[in-house]
């Protein structure tokens, strides 16, 4: 994906631990959220073991788009999810 924002790495990560930090006050279940967030920060195959212990449901195959057993929306936007192809390092 190509970021429309500041790609440098640190700009990235503040992005994203903005996004952890305020998304689960819009809905959802906390400990979704935070399955989210584990499944996101780790390798593939402990990405995978997470969403499935958790219920998870993906439903876009670049899990932008998830849901839980109650039906919930879970939307994740790909900075969370991913490094963009133009990111920059930091100075």
């Amino acid at each position: 994906w190509l970021a429309t924002f500041d790609p440098h790495r640190c700009e990235l990560q503040k992005k994203r631990e903005e996004f952890w930090d305020t998304q689960p006050y819009y809905g959802g279940d906390r400990v979704i959220w935070d399955a989210l967030k584990a499944a996101c920060e780790a390798d593939q195959e402990t990405c995978k073991l997470i969403i499935e212990s958790a219920g998870i449901i993906v439903a876009a195959p670049d899990m932008t788009i998830c849901y839980d057993e109650r039906g919930a929306k879970y939307e994740l936007p790909k900075y969370v999810l991913a490094e963009p192809v133009n990111l920059t390092k930091d100075e």
